[in-house]
Parts: C-alpha cells; sequence; structure tokens
C-alpha cells in the first residue's frame, strides 16, 4: 500500500482534507444547499453596524460556550452553517481565493472558488465559485503553445473578474493537465506548458514553481472521489460513493474499499488519504487511452494504416460519409461500413459487431481490474454524464440514476437508427456499456448516478486540489 506524505502535482506535502461545509440557512444535511446571499450593503459586512466592543464581546461569549463544551466532553460543530454566518456579518471571517485551470484533453476549463475561513478552528468554507470554459483542448495546440497560451489567457481574464484585484497577489493559480498531454511527444507537452508559465509570470497571481504541469492520474482519481462525496455529504461515512471519471483520453475509477481484507488485493493502487481528520484507504487508478476520443480513436483506426486518415467504421452507421473529426491535432475523415445486414433501405450499424470489435479493444487496457467496485455506490460523471443527456437517458438539468444495462439498450437503439446529427452516439454508448459490464465487472442491473453539477457546484477533481492548497500550504493556511 502506498501512503500518501507528498502531492508534487498540485503544489501540497500532503493528502490533508478536512471538512468543507458551505454556508446556507439550510443544513439538512452535510451537503445541503451551499450558496451564501452576497450582503454588501452598509454596514452589514463590517459587523452590521455594531460597536467595536460588543462585537468583542459576542466574539468572547461564542469562544467561552464554545471551551465549555468541549470541557463537558460535548461536540460543536463550528463550521457550521449558521455559525460562520453570524461570524461573517461581524467581520471574524476571511475570504481565500483559488484559481484552478483544467487543462482537459477536448477542452480548458477555469474554475475559481472563493472561500471564508471559520472564524474559530480555520476550516474553509466555499461560499462562491466561477466556472468556465474553452474549446479545444490545450493539447490541440501542439504546433502553436502561443495559440495555446492565449486560450488559458482567456480563462484567466474571466478569473480576474471573478477575484477582486486586491486579492490577487494572495490567490494560488494553477493549470494541471490531464490526458490530452500526456498523450503529446513529451517536447511538444513541454513547448505548451513553458508558454503557459509565460503567461503565469505575468498574471498578478500567487505562482508556485510547479504551478503548470501534467497531473498524475493518481492524484486526478483521488480529488474527484474527494469532491463528489464532499458534495453528497459522505466524506464522513463509512460508505463513500465511488467516483468514476470518464475524460477524453483517460478514464477515473477510484472508491474506499469497505472490507478492509480488500486493501491487500490492490497493493500498489491503495493510497492513505487523511480525510476529516481520519485515515481512509482508497483505491485509485488512471486508465489512459480507455477515455471516450482516445477509444474512438483505438476502434476507428482497426486494420488502417498508421498514416491514413480516411477512415471508415462498423460502428458508425453508413449513410456518415467523410464526416470530420479532430483527435489529437489531426483531422480525420470517418465515414461507416457498408454490413450485410444492412441494406439502403435500411441503413443500420450491426451491434453486435460493434459489440464484440469494442470487447477487443478495452479489455486489454482494463488492469487493473476494480472488482470490487460494484459493492460501491457509484457517482459517474463527465462524457457518462453528457452522453446520457444527449442521448435523452436522462434530464440534462436534474440528472438521474441509470443502470448500466439502460446504456446497453439504448445503444442498441441508437445503432439501429441513421442519425446524421450524432454520427458518433451508437460508438460512444456501446463503448460506455462494455466499459462498465465487461471492463469495470458491473451488473446489468447496477445502478449509476449521474452528475454534472450538486447543489451548482460542478463535479471536478478542481475543487478538492484548491481546498488542499489553501488548507496545506503555509503561505496560504496561516
Amino acid at each position: 500500500m502506498k501512503t500518501v506524505l507528498g502531492l508534487t502535482p498540485c503544489l501540497i506535502q500532503r493528502y490533508q482534507f478536512s471538512k468543507i461545509f458551505l454556508s446556507s440557512g439550510d443544513d439538512k444535511t452535510a451537503s445541503g444547499s451551499r450558496r451564501k446571499s452576497p450582503n454588501n450593503s452598509p454596514g452589514s459586512g463590517g459587523g452590521g453596524g455594531l460597536p467595536k466592543g460588543l462585537k468583542l464581546s459576542f466574539f468572547c461569549l461564542i469562544i467561552s460556550v464554545c471551551l465549555l463544551l468541549v470541557v463537558f466532553g460535548l461536540y460543536i460543530d463550528t463550521t457550521s452553517p449558521f455559525l460562520v454566518q453570524l461570524a461573517s456579518k461581524l467581520g471574524y471571517s476571511k475570504n481565500q481565493y483559488a484559481v484552478i485551470i483544467d487543462a482537459g484533453s477536448t477542452g480548458s476549463r477555469v474554475l475559481a472558488y472563493k472561500f471564508d475561513r471559520s472564524f474559530i478552528d480555520n476550516k474553509l468554507v466555499l461560499s462562491d465559485e466561477l466556472f468556465k470554459e474553452r474549446k479545444p483542448g490545450l493539447s490541440s495546440f501542439a504546433d502553436a503553445p502561443e495559440k495555446g497560451a492565449h486560450s488559458i489567457k482567456l480563462l484567466l481574464d474571466e478569473a480576474k473578474a471573478f477575484i477582486p484585484k486586491d486579492k490577487w497577489a494572495s490567490t494560488p493559480l494553477v493549470l494541471k493537465a490531464t490526458a490530452g498531454l500526456r498523450l503529446l511527444p513529451h517536447s511538444k507537452a513541454e513547448n505548451l506548458l513553458n508558454a503557459v508559465r509565460d503567461l503565469f509570470t505575468k498574471s498578478e497571481f500567487s505562482v508556485d514553481l510547479d504551478a503548470v504541469e501534467i497531473m498524475d492520474g493518481t492524484d486526478e482519481g483521488i480529488f474527484s472521489w474527494f469532491t463528489v462525496n464532499f458534495l453528497l455529504g459522505r466524506l464522513s461515512k463509512s460508505n463513500q460513493a465511488a467516483a468514476l471519471d470518464l475524460g477524453g483520453g483517460s478514464t477515473q475509477v477510484t472508491f474506499s474499499p469497505t472490507d478492509p481484507e480488500q486493501v491487500p488485493v490492490y497493493e500498489k493502487y491503495m493510497h492513505e488519504v487523511n480525510t476529516l481528520n481520519q485515515k481512509t484507504n482508497v483505491f485509485t487508478h488512471s486508465y489512459l487511452g480507455l477515455g471516450l476520443m482516445a477509444a474512438r480513436h483505438a476502434v476507428f483506426t482497426k486494420g488502417s494504416h498508421s498514416e491514413a486518415t480516411n477512415l471508415e467504421s462498423i460502428c458508425v452507421n453508413p449513410i456518415i460519409s467523410n464526416r470530420t473529426w479532430l483527435y489529437s491535432n489531426v483531422e480525420y475523415k470517418i465515414s461507416g461500413k457498408d454490413h450485410a445486414k444492412s441494406t439502403q433501405e435500411n441503413p443500420i450499424v450491426v451491434f453486435e459487431a460493434c459489440l464484440d470489435l469494442v470487447k477487443s479493444k478495452v479489455m486489454p487496457l482494463v488492469k487493473p481490474k476494480p472488482f470490487t467496485l460494484k459493492q460501491h455506490t457509484i457517482a459517474a460523471f463527465s462524457y457518462y454524464f453528457e452522453r446520457a443527456t444527449e442521448s435523452g437517458l436522462i434530464d440534462p438539468f436534474e440528472g438521474g440514476e441509470i443502470t448500466v444495462e439502460a446504456y446497453r439498450k439504448k445503444a442498441q437503439s441508437v445503432c439501429a437508427i441513421p442519425n446524421d446529427e450524432q454520427p458518433f452516439m451508437c460508438f460512444d454508448l456501446t463503448y460506455i456499456s462494455v466499459l462498465l459490464h465487461e471492463g469495470f465487472g458491473l451488473g446489468e442491473g447496477k445502478k449509476i448516478k449521474l452528475y454534472k453539477k450538486i447543489d451548482g457546484h460542478e463535479i471536478s477533481w478542481a475543487l478538492g486540489c484548491a481546498y488542499n492548497i489553501l488548507m496545506s500550504d503555509d503561505k496560504f493556511n496561516s
């Protein structure tokens, strides 16, 4: 087992997660309604007009009550929304910000977070966030790094508009690239990162030497797991949700085994993580090459010359001809392939043939196989969510819960209908169903909870990374 003592990719010295309670007036669950209403009216932020002596007396009273409760062995949650809001009104909270840029394979996103420091125990309370996205991903600018840096600058400008200028110097700025840059030749990836580093030095934010880099898949998985379980209010529970993230170049699986006897089985994929001041053993692995776009490329190029860009696939309907698809900075022309069971009057994808082809590409890459994943509640996001909404499996605004079988049945129906508007949906749904069922060993009836946001907050590893930097770096956690 690996005990994680260092976490270089996110500028910190350890995985050190503590409870984050988001401010609200309704604390019916740990996740609750998480946004604070802005209170910028005169007299409200500086103590509501209360005299300084009265404010000090009230603060001392709160401290005394907390100490008495501790002495008598009782528990008080000093990060409860009520106390935090009250402290904020009295001027005893401190705002802190963090900017994380997720340079993914298909797009770059900026997530800027506003936190309040808890007035007693220094915990962070998330009160607001910014999310903006630009496409294509940074890796698409492999031959034009300056243009890639400009795409990041546009996101950085959004963060500057969100964060007060007097806070920029005390706000950490980080860019972590994921599978898209991992798949590039080293020299091209470094040219892109260096262009972004030059941009960051002029940003006026707080930038460390390793603020711009390719993120390790382990960090990506653990931070996503943290974010999901925090937003679901499950971090303090013994049965945290498993986090499944399907990106363009890779997919991450992260969960905490429920049976201690399972821990040795996964050996080198286990990591010890501190959450809520307790240690949790977490399995995580990033399966490079099993992201949705990487899988498309592997299947579409099957049987073709390595330099070929005009491709035919049995997983694409025959009505599709020379459809442009950009992958890893290469433009492909994708067409469907005729099949004996497909006629001019009834053009279809033969689902069984596509299914077998996908299995042949997926199964060899699923190592290790997370065979105890089926024991957990599963929260899935990114392309799992997007393809489910685009195919009508779930509501795009509410999300929802579906079974593994639902993906497969929808794939069968989509493959049997010519669809010029969604030319690759047949493949995408088939791939997802194979990955979940044959790849990860989930039964057809296993329920998958699909999310894009929880209580208005984006599901992203960036929240876990931001919180960790602010809590673990002495420069920000003073």
